[in-house]
């Protein structure tokens, strides 16, 4: 999971996987959205990679991304999880104008 938010934290990153939920894009056309280096946009497709948030398919030259969305899902619902379970003590004292 500290992958997936380490993808996140990012706003070019995150700026990726929004153009992708629209459709797969080549690596070209997803660069062309920003005003930065090819080999900096390279790292940033790495790194989404590595986190598993997309998808890449080599077609000959061309590299097409797509977004995986059910691990950006199953990170976030995991992520709430791990705070649902939070719950106030048993031994707290009662609120003040309940019924204890």
């Amino acid at each position: 999971m500290n992958a997936v938010f380490k993808a996140l934290s990012d706003p070019t990153r995150r700026h990726v996987l929004e153009l992708l939920r629209e459709r797969p894009m080549t690596a070209g056309e997803l660069a062309d959205h920003f005003p930065v280096s090819k080999p900096t946009m390279s790292t940033h497709f790495s790194v989404l990679r590595e986190a598993n948030l997309v998808d890449a398919q080599k077609v000959g030259k061309t590299v097409i991304y797509r977004l995986k969305l059910s691990v950006l899902e199953d990170a976030l619902l995991g992520f709430v999880g791990a705070f649902s379970a939070v719950t106030r003590p048993a031994t707290a004292a009662p609120i003040k104008g309940t019924m204890s």
